[in-house]
């Protein structure tokens, strides 16, 4: 471990060395900071999941609306798709108005859109607070990822990175079982969560700093004579990333989708069994991200394998004889997911400044989470295809053992063309 520096004279948290060229951030207001962030990195996953156990109340209740047993479920997905499509939009405007005040702003504006059912009547309302439910969430997701590639630097940015992933895969298990539970009040009262966000609002307004280009000095290729301001926006380096994290989203969430078919096509109907098989993949996804956060390797190194373990798992599920082996093949999936994630993201914020950062992760977000809109449109068409569920897991298989390959040959070509740091003597 490298020794840390004498602390700085300023009432900034102390600040230790990490490489030549990364700072790692500490100190009390650093944790604040870091929790603040992370709660609002989770609040996009309530939303995706808080209202899933009371749909079956929902569409009880609404059983006379023409079309309910499409709008039913609309109000669950249609947040996911809003993100998806606005949040390169939120980029764009995080890095003209500044992260930090679109993130209180749509925070507190989370609140009032995520409580709009308590008292709206109709399932049409309901659902078109549920589209600008993702406006908020479109924001609030790039802002928080953002502010992370703004405060932080290097491995300790990795790290971070690789905790939000966590933190989204074990609050959404948490979230779960509170909306299952306060559901049993009726199915609206899952919706008062949603006004947590406002106690969130105000502690980051006063906790969270305005982030400054001069905080870092890892930006990539960044020289005197290049002002940031003027430079082009990296659309061909980031492009083939946004692409690779669409294919990669469809490879992280289907096997979270479609867990209780594939199991339910094997006789297993008991939503117990059924849950504690799709407890331990998504525990999987978690241990990734823990793997991907202590390794220290890099993104580009950690890609094959990533999408290596998720074809893997999906040739298990495919050739699965009992759900047991099945199972396993599920949580080897979900364990190259965890990996992917933040891999992926990782790979995507080493490509701005940050006067694009902003940006790039909205571009980022928003293809990530268009990949978990189309996953089970997509799934369906490979099982309409190949003739049931498994053969089209066996399809994604060889996809992604394809991408392994090629993301394979690109590690090899990048540790080529990266010469060996050089050897400082001593003075």
């Amino acid at each position: 471990m490298p020794a840390p520096v004498p602390p700085l004279p300023s009432s900034t948290p102390t600040a230790v060395k990490d490489t030549p060229t990364e700072q790692a951030v500490s100190g009390p207001g650093h944790r604040l900071r870091l929790m603040l962030l992370m709660a609002g990195s989770c609040l996009p996953i309530l939303g995706a999941v808080l209202i899933a156990p009371v749909l079956p109340q929902m569409q009880s209740h609404f059983a006379d609306v023409p079309g309910v047993d499409a709008l039913v479920p609309m109000a669950l997905t249609i947040p996911a798709l809003s993100l998806a499509l606005l949040a390169p939009f939120a980029g764009v405007i995080a890095d003209r108005l500044g992260r930090k005040r679109l993130l209180v702003v749509s925070t507190v504006l989370y609140a009032f859109l995520g409580t709009a059912p308590l008292w709206l009547d109709t399932l049409g309302a309901i659902v078109a607070s549920r589209a600008l439910v993702g406006v908020a969430e479109a924001a609030i997701m790039t802002c928080s990822t953002t502010l992370i590639g703004d405060y932080y630097s290097g491995r300790q940015r990795d790290r971070y990175l690789a905790m939000q992933t966590m933190c989204a895969s074990i609050s959404a298990t948490a979230f779960f079982v509170l909306g299952g539970a306060a559901g049993s009040a009726g199915w609206r009262a899952p919706f008062w969560a949603y006004a947590v966000s406002l106690l969130l609002a105000p502690a980051m307004a006063a906790f969270l700093p305005r982030p400054r280009p001069a905080d870092h000095a890892d930006e990539p290729s960044l020289t005197a004579s290049e002002p940031m301001a003027k430079r082009p926006f990296p659309w061909r380096p980031l492009a083939g990333t946004c692409a690779l994290t669409l294919f990669g989203a469809i490879l992280f969430y289907t096997v979270q989708v479609e867990m209780a078919f594939l199991l339910n096509d094997m006789g297993v109907s008991n939503p117990g069994v059924i849950g504690l098989a799709t407890a331990g993949s998504s525990a999987a996804v978690v241990i990734g991200a823990v793997v991907f956060a202590k390794a220290g390797r890099s993104p580009q190194a950690w890609l094959p394998t990533a999408f290596g373990l998720s074809a893997l798992g999906f040739a298990v599920i495919w050739l699965a004889p009992n759900p047991v082996v099945l199972t396993a093949g599920a949580v080897i999936n979900c364990l190259g997911s965890g990996i992917m994630l933040p891999s992926l993201l990782t790979l995507a914020m080493s490509k701005l400044h940050y006067a694009d950062r902003g940006r790039g992760t909205g571009l980022w977000t928003g293809f990530f989470f268009l990949g978990q809109f189309i996953c089970p449109l997509v799934v369906l068409a490979l099982a309409s295809a190949v003739g049931t569920l498994a053969n089209a897991l066996g399809v994604l298989a060889l996809a992604g053992a394809v991408a392994t390959a090629a993301l394979g040959l690109a590690a090899r070509r990048h540790r080529t063309a990266t010469p060996e740091p050089m050897q400082q003597t001593a003075g």
